[in-house]
């Protein structure tokens, strides 16, 4: 609401009326630099203003706000729900702003309108006095709520979880307050704020005795008038409730049984499935666990109540579906985990053109069920219907399908490009295809091997703003502009913009938390990077993609006790999953613990597409300077290579070569590498930038003695990745400069490298991507022309260099 000026004679309206306030104060702000002061308080308004709360009550309702020097006050009128949503959102929206410290108060009180001493009208009565003294409670992090204001939210049982008595506090003029601690899924601070630490403190059940303060009788009396009024309703108070309490607004959505007489009918299943569960999960009030930690279930078990509990939901979402011809039967029913009552249950029976009727009014009955609110965005989102064409529908659901695999093969990637660009061909106003065609695409660009990268990368931008430009709210297609700027652009602030955005069309999405980590990583924010990975892992536990990343994670900052147990978690889920197996190889082999990297490695046959298996298992013959059998393995796999893995071809014949010359066979290992330059030449002249591939070509020129060619490939994998730019890649050159270095005989250089990257995390030249070690120094026959150097020496007898995020 803009600011209003009293003309001449004109009295303020007097009368009481409740309102919902919400008061923003920054912590520390007088300690800063006036410019850093205005730069923070713009920033802090643009994140204020893009909430939804905040633009919904702006165009559709009465709002009024209020400049308090060092933070705001946000006043609202319909509900006292709306001051919380919007200070959840702004806790969301500051992940990524960690130097903005923000406390916030919560309170609904009666207000009035005054004029100030500029004749402009603002706002007074015990409502903002109780609202400042809440706030004031608080520290930095913390959003905190007046005994009204949760009282009200109490009785609604999505809130009761993320209510936690503090007890009451006495704040200025002697006034004591009951307070509550609002934090829920990372948001908020669960920490007891500093007052309640040091300060008086009464617990709920009494307040010592003594002279009633004039202060606190003024408040309860005009809390009574306006009780009489009908302003206030007193509700039961809910219990307390600790961090662990599952919410009773959750759910998780297990696969849906395919009864399709055609096993092929598979992926119809899965994506009826997959469609019930993206429209729930756009329901704020509604927390829903992603289909990547339940798609490791079986569709009808019978241990719902232990799937309930390691998913942490109160309810169970069980279906099938079988198609005939044009016919769909899709049968469905909604249980309460806990004593696995069925709470609801129905079967459709309808012709293949009215599937998504059928997918909303499930998501729909469902909501209602759980007694969830639904806003008109969300009935909006979950009414949608993405395309009128069964056959795109159909084209989308098979390349949807091929982007659900556990792998990211090129074969999977392939597979899916070919549906999805069917799917927007059938029907070129189908914004999701369009949105999942472009993501797969950046998704292939990032990979750096798979295909030309210019034209996918186009492909990529033209699909997500074709996306966009069909549907400018589809969370969907705000997620794949925010990949096109990741993946293809490495324009990181655009791509968290983006990826915020979709956040509101999609709250319960893992993929949000899941990007935001990954633009972390690459931005060397390692201790946000952990924290998104919490939060993504809080709403998808189950989740293996973004586990294994999390793994990864820990291994490029060389904390291989956390990397061991998150995956040692990941099998758990998938008992025996192959790149698992082989991370915890490579874990071992960075410490120098070949026996057990063995052990791990040797019951293990991957072929040519699972490259990163096969050369993790070269790798560690080489390390134990035994390759001969891995020689007669690669040329028996290379003698008949497979269609679509030319780029897998020529970078192994780069390992037969090594795996050659550790061997002793010196002809055959320059004729491998020969081979391996023939093939993969032509790649270069596509993608002039791709760094693996310089990296494999520096490699090769410096087995075969082609010094200069080798330098002058990793000046320009230099020129193409930067530290500066990318901190999870950027040492790579730095790393191929050291092997390179040491194998054509400068010394100086490769040590001078090393010591650069032993500190450092990053993501390593070979494999898995794990870093350099003093193990790895030790026992890589690439750096053996250097153990008569002592600085090299003193880099062996190191401890490893874990990268602390305190």
């Amino acid at each position: 609401m803009p600011e209003q000026r009293l003309e001449a004679g004109q009295k303020a309206d007097l009368a009481l009326e409740i309102a919902h306030l919400l008061f923003i104060d920054v912590v520390g702000y007088s300690k800063l630099l006036v410019n850093e002061q205005i730069e923070l308080m713009q920033q802090l308004n643009r994140i204020v203003r893009g909430t939804e709360c905040f633009r919904d009550a702006e165009a559709n309702e009465r709002m009024i706000r209020l400049p308090t020097g060092d933070g705001m006050v946000l006043i609202f009128f319909r509900s006292p729900e709306q001051p919380v949503r919007c200070a959840l959102e702004i806790s969301e929206a500051l992940r990524d702003w960690p130097q903005i410290q923000l406390r916030m108060g919560i309170h609904s009180g009666p207000v009035n309108q005054v004029p100030d001493v500029n004749d402009q009208l603002n706002l007074a009565g015990a409502g903002i006095n109780i609202g400042q003294r809440v706030m004031d409670c608080g520290d930095a992090g913390h959003i905190l709520l007046s005994k009204h204001i949760a009282e009200d939210l109490a009785q609604y049982r999505h809130w009761q979880p993320h209510l936690h008595d503090l007890g009451e506090c006495e704040v200025k003029h002697g006034l004591r307050l009951q307070v509550f601690n609002l934090h829920k899924e990372g948001l908020g601070n669960s920490a007891v704020p500093e007052k309640f630490r040091n300060g008086k403190r009464w617990s709920l059940r009494g307040s010592p005795p003594g002279p009633p303060r004039i202060w606190l009788i003024t408040v309860l009396a005009v809390a009574a008038i306006a009780s009489v009024a009908g302003f206030w309703i007193s509700l039961q108070r809910g219990p307390k409730n600790s961090d662990d309490t599952i919410p009773e607004k959750s759910i998780a959505v297990l696969p849906f049984e395919n009864r399709s007489g055609e096993k092929e009918n598979a992926y119809f299943a899965d994506g009826v499935q997959d469609e019930v569960l993206t429209r729930l999960s756009k329901i704020f009030d509604l927390k829903v666990i992603s289909r990547t930690s339940t798609e490791h279930y079986k569709s009808a078990p019978p241990n719902l109540s232990e799937i309930a509990e390691q998913l942490r939901v109160g309810y169970i979402v069980e279906g099938s579906v079988q198609k005939i011809g044009n016919q769909v039967r899709v049968n469905v029913q909604l249980i309460k985990a806990d004593d696995d009552t069925h709470v609801w249950a129905e079967t459709f029976d309808r012709e293949l053109t009215s599937i998504f009727a059928v997918e909303t009014e499930i998501a729909k009955t469902i909501a209602e069920q759980l007694s969830v609110h639904l806003n008109g965005r969300e009935q909006e989102s979950i009414a949608a219907e993405p395309t009128r064409k069964t056959e795109a529908y159909d084209a989308y659901l098979r390349g949807l399908a091929f982007t659900q695999k556990s792998a990211t093969t090129p074969a999977n990637i392939l597979g899916a490009q070919k549906w999805l660009r069917e799917a927007v061909r059938l029907d070129p106003n189908f914004a999701v295809a369009w949105a999942l065609l472009s993501k797969t695409d950046s998704l292939s660009y990032l990979s750096l091997s798979l295909q030309s990268t210019g034209g996918i990368r186009e492909e990529a931008r033209v699909a997500a703003e074709t996306a966009l430009r069909l549907q400018p709210d589809l969370g969907e297609a705000l997620l794949a502009k925010g990949y096109y700027y990741y993946a293809c652009l490495k324009d990181y602030d655009n791509a968290v913009h983006y990826f915020e955005e979709a956040r509101r069309a999609m709250p319960n999405s893992s993929q949000i938390p899941q990007s935001l980590a990954y633009v972390a990583r690459r931005r060397g924010q390692w201790k946000a990077c952990e924290a998104y990975f919490d939060h993504a892992e809080k709403g998808d536990p189950r989740n293996v993609k973004s586990l294994t990343q999390r793994a990864l994670f820990y291994v490029e900052l060389r904390r291989f006790a956390d990397a061991r147990k998150k995956l040692e978690q990941i099998l758990q889920i998938v008992p025996g999953d192959l790149d698992t197996v082989v991370l915890l190889a490579t874990v071992a082999q960075e410490e120098g613990d070949l026996k057990r990297a063995a052990t791990l490695l040797a019951p293990l046959r991957p072929g040519a597409d699972d490259a990163s298996a096969l050369e993790t298992q070269v790798y560690q013959s080489i390390l134990e300077r035994k390759p001969r059998k891995m020689v007669i393995r690669l040329k028996d796999i290379l003698e008949t290579p497979d269609v679509g893995l030319e780029y897998n071809i020529g970078e192994l014949r780069f390992w037969l070569g090594w795996a050659e010359s550790v061997a002793g066979d010196a002809a055959d290992a320059k004729a491998s590498w020969r081979k391996a330059l023939e093939e993969l030449q032509p790649f270069l002249d596509e993608q002039p930038s791709n760094y693996v591939l310089l990296q494999d070509l520096a490699l090769i020129s410096m087995g075969l003695g082609e010094k200069d060619k080798a330098f002058s490939y990793i000046d320009r994998a230099a020129q193409a990745v930067s530290l500066e730019k990318d901190a999870l890649d950027g040492l790579i050159p730095i790393e191929l400069l050291a092997r390179v270095a040491a194998g054509t005989g400068e010394p100086e250089r490769a040590i001078t490298a090393l010591e650069k990257l032993m500190s450092a995390p990053y993501d390593g030249a070979f494999a898995f991507g794990a870093p350099v070690t003093p193990a790895i120094l030790r026992l890589d026959p690439m750096f053996d022309s250097l153990r008569g150097e002592p600085r090299f020496q003193k880099l062996v007898s190191s401890p490893i260099a874990v990268t602390e995020l305190e």
